[in-house]
């Protein structure tokens, strides 16, 4: 029988706690695999043939400049510059560690969290109370894990994504100006201003539609994924070691069936940050490409094989910072719960002494 009691679930704060606590675990451990891939990257000379690239934490992916010049994330691209060559990933783990010092790992780390944080608290909040609700919705009591319709988990991950990205992407849209103003986090008021002005309220939420086209297919396999094989092997409760599995394994899917929707948006956030940051776009840009643009230039150039170009780095990427992530949510989820019951059970033993006493 699942954990999932009403007098003992958990509370929204508690899954707040749950959630941070998983986000600031993955940024710590995932952020180094991708600065290491970023480096490797700008030794070839392919990140630098852009003015933006994408720079992502296992959490969320953030627009930089390559030059350097502007605040912010982008502090990541002072470091693109060093001359050091790479023979590998391994390799790059160890000469930026000497030569750099162990923090460099961590460049943008900071800055990146700011976003990063409420972005992953609101998402996995959303998806355990929207999931509690369905449930209880179309469960009869006393039923477990194995009585929830598959849907649940499909609605509830592709709910989250939808409501978590809506929040947060004026927020992002808000740093990338930024970073085209040079203004500090204090300062913000007047890039938000700016921005409103120029492209109305709407323009905060510029860029979001490519975004909810990768993020909201892939959260929705996600979590059917992972109930899925949570039901399969028979884990209600599942272990820290079982999530961990089970996360890697489920992210790993979703990311290979919505690598196309990838490779797009990834596409289209660049020509994006290229019009926020700098005022003369590339000049192979004329005007932000659709989606269906981007699809067909990408088929034009490369094929299908375009379209799944650098699966190998994403679920490099990808399944790590899942793992990661719900196998840290699951603990905490159990620690408050376990918690809970505590709680419950020491207010009603002082229930039956005061009983005794009268």
């Amino acid at each position: 029988m699942e954990q999932d009691d009403p007098r003992f679930r958990i509370t929204p704060l508690q899954q707040m706690a749950a959630s941070t606590t998983g986000a600031l675990v993955t940024s710590i451990i995932v952020t180094p695999l991708d600065v290491v891939k970023t480096r490797l990257q700008a030794q070839h000379k392919a990140l630098l043939s852009n003015k933006c690239y994408l720079y992502c934490n296992g959490l969320m992916d953030h627009l930089c400049p390559c030059n350097g010049n502007v605040q912010g994330p982008a502090a990541v691209s002072e470091m693109l510059k060093k001359p050091t060559h790479f023979n590998g990933t391994i390799d790059a783990f160890v000469k930026i560690s000497r030569a750099e010092g162990p923090l460099t790992l961590w460049s943008g780390l900071g800055p990146t969290l700011i976003l990063a944080l409420p972005a992953t608290v609101i998402y996995f909040v959303t998806y355990e109370q929207v999931r509690n609700r369905l449930r209880t919705w179309v469960s009869k009591p006393g039923d477990g894990l194995a009585q929830q319709p598959v849907w649940v988990p499909l609605v509830s991950g592709g709910m989250a994504r939808v409501w978590a990205a809506s929040i947060v992407s004026p927020l992002e849209m808000l740093r990338t100006r930024m970073q085209a103003q040079k203004t500090s986090y204090l300062e913000g008021g007047r890039a938000l201003k700016l921005l409103v002005q120029q492209q109305g309220i709407t323009g905060l939420w510029k860029g979001l539609g490519p975004t909810l086209l990768r993020d909201v297919p892939f959260s929705a396999l996600y979590w059917l994924n992972y109930e899925t094989l949570k039901l399969h092997f028979n884990q209600p409760v599942p272990t820290f070691k079982f999530s961990l599995f089970a996360g890697a394994l489920s992210g790993s899917i979703a990311a290979v069936i919505t690598l196309p929707f990838d490779v797009v948006k990834t596409h289209q956030q660049i020509e994006l940050g290229d019009k926020q940051i700098y005022s003369n776009p590339p000049k192979s840009i004329n005007g932000r490409s659709s989606t269906l643009n981007v699809i067909k230039r990408i088929y034009s150039q490369s094929g299908v094989s375009g379209l799944f170009t650098g699966l190998v780095p994403r679920l490099v990427k990808v399944a790590p910072a899942c793992a990661i992530m719900i196998a840290t949510f699951e603990y905490g989820k159990q620690w408050f719960y376990v918690h809970n019951m505590g709680e419950f059970e020491k207010q009603r033993s002082g229930s039956k002494e005061a009983l005794l006493v009268e």
